[in-house]
Order: C-alpha cells, then sequence, then structure tokens
C-alpha cells in the first residue's frame, strides 16, 4: 500500500494548473506502453475503449472483473501511475471500488454523472456528492488517497451554455473531495478559462485545442478519452479494406 500511496500522491501532483498533465487513454498494455514510452507521465485508461476491446457494453451492466482485469494489466505493465475511467462506478459499494481499483494496481478514478437509468440526464449533484464523499473515505480507510477525477456531463445533455451548472457542480463535487473537475467536451480555452476561474481548482479538458492554448488557459489536465482507441480502429479497418479489396470485388 505504501507504493500505492506514493503513486496516488505523484498522480495529485501532476494536476498542474498551466502546465497539465496530459493522458493519452489507453486500453490494453500494447497502448499503454506507446502512451509512456512518447513521454506520458502517467497512464488514463478509457471506459468506452476498454469495454468495446472486450466486446463489452460501455454501461453499468457491464460485469467489472474483466474491466478491472484489464486495467490491472496495464497497471502491471507500466512503471507511472495509472488511473482507471469508471463510468459512474457501476453501482458498485465505495469500498469494493476502491478495493478493485487498488488491487488492479491503479490510484485514480474517473467518476462520472451521467444517470444510466435515464439516458439524455444526470444525477442529481448532490448524489453525486455523496457518492465521492463515500469513495474518499472508503479510500481513507484503505490507507491510499487516491485521485478522483469527477466528471460533468452537462454539455454533453444540456449544451454549450451549461457552464452554470458544470461550475455548481464541480464545486459541489470537490467539496465531496474530488480533487479534479472533468467537464466532458471542454474543448474551448476561452471556456476553460471561465470554468477554471469558477472553481479555482485543476479542471480537466479534451484535447481539441493545442495543448499550449489549453494550458495556458489554466487547465490542469488534458485528455483524449477513446479517440486514440477508433484512431487506431479507423487505420485497422484501412489496412483490412487495403488487403482484401479484391475479395470483395464480384467474379467475372
Amino acid at each position: 500500500m505504501s507504493d500505492l500511496a506514493s503513486a496516488a500522491a505523484q498522480l495529485r501532483a501532476m494536476h498542474e494548473p498551466g502546465d497539465p498533465l496530459v493522458l493519452v487513454n489507453a486500453w490494453d498494455v500494447a497502448s499503454a506502453e506507446r502512451a509512456v514510452a512518447a513521454g506520458g507521465r502517467a497512464v488514463g485508461t478509457s471506459s468506452v475503449a476498454i469495454a468495446a476491446s472486450l466486446g463489452l457494453p460501455d454501461d453499468p451492466s457491464a460485469p467489472v472483473g474483466p474491466l478491472f482485469e484489464a486495467v490491472g494489466r496495464i497497471a502491471k505493465a507500466v512503471e507511472v501511475p495509472v488511473t482507471a475511467d469508471l463510468l459512474n462506478g457501476y453501482g458498485l459499494d465505495p469500498a469494493e471500488l476502491v478495493d478493485r481499483l487498488l488491487t488492479a494496481g491503479a490510484v485514480g478514478c474517473n467518476i462520472e454523472d451521467s444517470d444510466h437509468g435515464r439516458p439524455g440526464s444526470l444525477l442529481d449533484s448532490g448524489e453525486v456528492a455523496e457518492r465521492l464523499a463515500a469513495i474518499r473515505s472508503a479510500a481513507a480507510r484503505a490507507g491510499v488517497d487516491i485521485v478522483i477525477n469527477a466528471r460533468v456531463d452537462a454539455y454533453v445533455h444540456d449544451g454549450p451554455d451549461a457552464t452554470p451548472d458544470v461550475v455548481a457542480r464541480g464545486r459541489r463535487y470537490l467539496d465531496a473531495g474530488a480533487d479534479c473537475v472533468y467537464p466532458l467536451r471542454l474543448t474551448d480555452p476561452a471556456v476553460v478559462r471561465d470554468v477554471v476561474g469558477g472553481l479555482d481548482a485543476p479542471v480537466n479538458a479534451n484535447f481539441g485545442a493545442s495543448v499550449a492554448d489549453l494550458a495556458a488557459a489554466g487547465a490542469g489536465r488534458v485528455s483524449i478519452g477513446p479517440r486514440g482507441f477508433f484512431s487506431a480502429l479507423s487505420a485497422f479497418e484501412g489496412l483490412a479494406a487495403e488487403l482484401l479489396v479484391d475479395q470483395r470485388r464480384p467474379a467475372v
């Protein structure tokens, strides 16, 4: 646990507004190793990418065993801190969630506030805050101060004018014990600046503008989600199409 606690502290310290932690989100050992070889100081996973690579749904109905096993293989393969995208926690009791996370060797997690029981809706922010606080308490009992990245999905469901709700939710999640606020689809440096100003805490932006511009706006973390996975699939699809084109032509 002392090694995990040290890794968690190291990961937390990387969230420096203006000098952000850049995560090229991985989905397996090969992608994680390449992210680190390219200079990654930490590895983040993508729930969408891991689920798709395992043939599982990216929703709370997915069996959690294979998902945490994938995170574990990544954490074992790299010498940098690993933070896992855990959707909304898959309905796990906070103590079990933290235990599975630490057993896998990861020291951070994303927890989102989308309501998967009501697609297109957000959970009540108070309910989310209670869950974050319970995860924080469970981590304290386990002896590892994990890094909690609280994902706010207001831009996804309510559009680009949702900044006031993003800030209000972000403040509540920070008060509950989150370390960083992650407004999904936050890519505009001007909006990043507004959110950072409203929270005065590390903010996770998505790659869209350059990393330099996001850093100048005050982002403390930049990630790409499943973008790398889909880029890899696209390249593979192109290669397959090129190689198999003759087999698709009708016989004459």
